[in-house]
């Protein structure tokens, strides 16, 4: 079983996490055979506010949690309390240590790079915490342009619904291209903005 875990917190972001969420979770359900399982974990594995209001069941605490093989960090205004918190930093570098890849969504690229993590290495972020994200570690590789950037155990995407791209990126890079289109087609997830 390949496990993949969300993490949250208070105010983060919804579409930063259900829109790859959606993504993973659908594969999981879809391909059983695929041998996918997600989950949510939060601090202490109690319930959660989103940034919008929704309010969330978290299945696991950072203690109570399965190994997980890819861990997504996403975004919204709660991770501004989350930078300086030594236990999140310390938290974040060991899933580092135990995961095959760290995945951010928005501005969870930031308590990544707060952490340490993305010292030298191409990152990005949602476009109004670009700057901030180059002053949170040395020599990070700010890419402002990009959608996401895979710089193999560390995919670090830029605002919001970029999750859901990065999401498929993630399926095409874990399983197949193939595999990736029908998850995209199952989820009618045809972007075609009206403005």
């Amino acid at each position: 079983m390949y496990t993949i875990g969300f993490f949250l917190f208070e105010d983060v972001e919804e579409l930063d996490w259900v829109g790859p969420w959606e993504v993973l979770a659908s594969w999981a359900a879809r391909w059983p055979d695929d041998g996918i399982s997600c989950s949510t974990v939060s601090r202490d594995g109690g319930p959660v506010r989103c940034a919008k209001g929704t309010r969330v069941l978290v299945d696991h605490a950072w203690d109570t949690a399965p190994a997980y093989d890819l861990l997504i960090y996403p975004g919204g205004q709660g991770t501004r309390a989350q930078l300086g918190d030594a236990a999140i930093r310390e938290w974040v570098r060991r899933m580092k240590e135990e995961v095959d890849v760290l995945a951010s969504v928005c501005t969870g690229s930031l308590a990544l790079a707060d952490a340490g993590l993305l010292d030298g290495r191409p990152a990005t972020t949602h476009w109004r915490s670009i700057e901030r994200l180059g002053t949170l570690g040395e020599a990070i590789d700010v890419r402002a342009e990009e959608r996401f950037v895979d710089d193999g155990d560390i995919v670090t995407a830029s605002g919001i619904s970029a999750g859901i791209d990065m999401a498929l990126h993630l399926v095409a890079r874990l399983h197949s291209v193939e595999r990736a289109r029908e998850v995209r087609r199952a989820i009618q997830y045809d972007p075609a903005p009206p403005v």
